[in-house]
């Protein structure tokens, strides 16, 4: 281990990140009794530049009236390059303590954090809040991807940060058809078997964005989620690209229709197995410790560091799913 130690993000259950526009209560009175863990209220995308305000009004009443029970709250704000932003955090975070986090989206550099940051910090000391807002950062355009390990430290409240693979696509301009899906021209062909014939191999055009991202909230304690699927009635396309990421190590997924809450938690849980397994590591760490036996072993294998510390991690979030 490095002698450098980066403190860990406030641990939340994040395997399923619900989008609700804040346009319309129907859809937000809904999303209250739902099974994600984590809603975020829209003022961004999913509201026309119209209704923004209105959207905003409705934020307010809900997260003040309705019963949230244990989810994180969470809005997502306009842009920083439009006008609608600091009244999005001003009006909010002043008028609901309920709120948990702050998502702002297309962040490029340190400096968008750092501006957003400032202006909660005031309005938490001028208010007297008890509860301190925490953010997750949208990396969804070419600059912030190029500058993801540096946003990654940009504010001591970064918590999450999620892939934003819409936005993306298009500021990359890559060949994209369908929002987090795949596509048949990112393909490797084979060489010719004997009777001639090649195959083609379909490849995941998002895994090396998706991975650096990964890699830069893992080493600085940070959660990553994975964004949308955009595809709703693909139910098996939206858990591959769940499965994908979950192997990669992603905490949890987006879902922008209720049907996919489930389909996120379920993957994003850990199975009966592994907890089981994880559970035997622990038990036979402990009884090493006890007779003073440097090495650990189990069903015949040698358990290290880097096992204990999966083993840790894996019961912490299954307990984490029980409370």
């Amino acid at each position: 281990m490095s002698f450098t130690l980066i403190p860990q993000a406030k641990a939340r259950l994040h395997r399923s990140e619900l989008a609700v526009p804040g346009s319309n209560p129907t859809f937000m009175e809904k999303s209250a009794s739902s099974a994600a863990d984590v809603i975020f209220l829209d003022l961004e995308d999913a509201v026309a530049p119209d209704d923004k305000e209105k959207a905003r009004t409705n934020i307010i009443q809900a997260l003040n009236d309705l019963d949230w029970g244990n989810k994180t709250m969470m809005i997502r704000i306009n842009g920083l390059d439009t006008h609608y932003m600091y009244r999005d955090v001003v009006d909010i975070v002043e008028a609901c303590p309920r709120l948990d986090m702050v998502l702002i989206p297309k962040v490029g550099v340190p400096a968008d954090v750092y501006a957003i940051d400032v202006l909660v910090t005031q309005i938490e000391q001028a208010k007297k809040r008890d509860k301190r807002i925490g953010f997750e950062v949208l990396i969804e355009t070419a600059l912030g991807m190029a500058n993801v390990e540096a946003i990654a430290t940009s504010s001591k409240r970064l918590e999450a940060m999620s892939f934003g693979v819409a936005d993306y696509a298009a500021s990359t301009r890559a060949r994209s058809t369908v929002i987090g899906g795949v596509n048949p021209d990112f393909s490797v062909l084979t060489d010719k078997d004997e009777a001639g014939a090649r195959q083609t191999h379909w490849q995941d055009p998002w895994l090396f964005a998706q991975n650096r991202m990964l890699i830069a909230c893992r080493a600085y304690g940070l959660r990553p989620i994975d964004g949308p699927f955009g595809d709703f009635s693909d139910p098996d396309g939206y858990v591959s690209a769940a499965k994908r990421c979950a192997a990669l190590g992603f905490e949890g997924k987006w879902a922008i229709h209720p049907s996919q809450i489930e389909l996120a938690n379920q993957v994003f849980t850990p199975s009966e197995a592994e907890v089981t397994k994880a559970r035997r590591i622990l038990a036979a760490m402990e009884e090493a410790a006890k007779a003073g036996r440097g090495a650990v072993s189990l069903d015949g294998r040698l358990i290290d560091i880097a096992s204990i510390r999966m083993a840790e991690a894996l019961i912490e979030k299954a307990d984490a799913m029980k409370a």
